[in-house]
């Protein structure tokens, strides 16, 4: 029987030559030169990225394990989709997960960090929402491609699926959940169910989300925004996203959740959506997707920590208990 677990493929002997051989041979077929030694200036269990140096500047090279391999055809279509706000790759190999991009230039990260100019995020979230609303007519398309499924409909299993596997949850041991909260959890099971159905009646439509869309995902070239890194996007309540963009801007620009300025961005992102519902009832939807969103956090994690191998599985195991944690707060 085969294992659910994978193993590393840039841990295996022989990928850095594979990956070298693909990338300058994609790069001759576009008249590109490399023109130097190839760094690894990124490296995670789920993803690595190689920075290449070539005679047309530097070019990028990703790789994503099985878990998340639908990225690079998700990339591609969203490149055909939104040109205006997703860079085209240079080349991809569906089957291995491979995407060769141009440099996007400088991260938001990068320039808000220097500058704290929130008028970066004011302008990108209409932007982002805007993307969200287009797709939304591709629904069947991104689920085509492999994207994550977070729709409000089989939300219920995945998190009955995700209780039963205790092994996970960590259960009473260091960094995972109290037997009492695992209670707990059992228990709401069916106030899950009812804040779907409360969600779902706001008629917003589910569509792709960037379950983790913050300031390093973002990039500023030629006064455009970039959106990149979809691996852990899923098509599901659009409202989602905000888990973690709010929380990611509070802790970058030392803002209090509840401050005015972080009043002020939300307001920015839901705006595109009063097409569907008046900005009140934006608002309370958006309190519901911020509880249930939690929830999805903990299942993408699970997703990507559940067939890693050891022992990179045991270094992140605590993230699927601590977003539960976290749902838990919601409640």
């Amino acid at each position: 029987m085969t294992s659910r677990y994978q193993p590393i493929p840039w841990a295996q002997p022989g990928w850095s030559e594979q990956a070298a051989g693909w990338i300058g041979a994609q790069l001759a077929q576009r008249g590109i030169a490399v023109t130097g030694p190839i760094e690894q200036p990124h490296v995670r269990p789920w993803s690595t990225v190689l920075r290449v140096p070539t005679d047309a500047g530097d070019i990028y090279f990703k790789a994503t394990t099985p878990a998340l391999a639908h990225e690079p055809a998700l990339t591609q279509a969203l490149a055909r989709w939104r040109p205006d706000c997703i860079a085209p790759l240079l080349a991809a190999d569906l089957e291995r997960g491979w995407m060769l991009m141009p440099d996007g230039g400088a991260t938001l990260r990068s320039v808000i960090r220097a500058d704290r100019d929130l008028e970066h995020w004011e302008r990108l979230l209409p932007i982002y929402a805007g993307l969200q609303i287009d797709l939304a007519a591709r629904r069947d398309e991104l689920l085509a491609l492999g994207v994550l499924d977070r729709r409000l409909a089989v939300l219920p299993a995945r998190y009955q699926a995700l209780l039963a596997d205790r092994a996970a949850l960590l259960i009473d041991q260091p960094d995972g959940l109290t037997s009492e909260e695992y209670g707990r959890l059992i228990e709401l099971a069916p106030q899950l169910d009812a804040l779907c159905e409360r969600l779902a009646g706001y008629g917003l439509p589910e569509t792709l989300q960037h379950d983790d869309f913050h300031d390093g995902n973002i990039f500023i070239r030629d006064g455009r925004y970039i959106f990149f890194d979809w691996g852990e996007s899923g098509v599901g309540h659009p409202f989602y996203t905000l888990v973690v963009t709010l929380r990611s801007i509070a802790y970058s620009l030392e803002l209090d959740e509840g401050a005015a300025e972080m009043a002020r961005l939300r307001d920015a992102y839901l705006e595109p959506w009063t097409r569907y519902e008046p900005r009140a009832r934006l608002r309370e939807a958006l309190g519901l997707a911020l509880r249930v969103g939690r929830l999805c956090r903990a299942l993408t994690w699970h997703h990507v920590v559940s067939q890693l191998d050891s022992p990179h599985r045991e270094e992140n195991a605590d993230a699927v208990p601590g977003w539960l944690q976290l749902f838990l707060e919601t409640i």
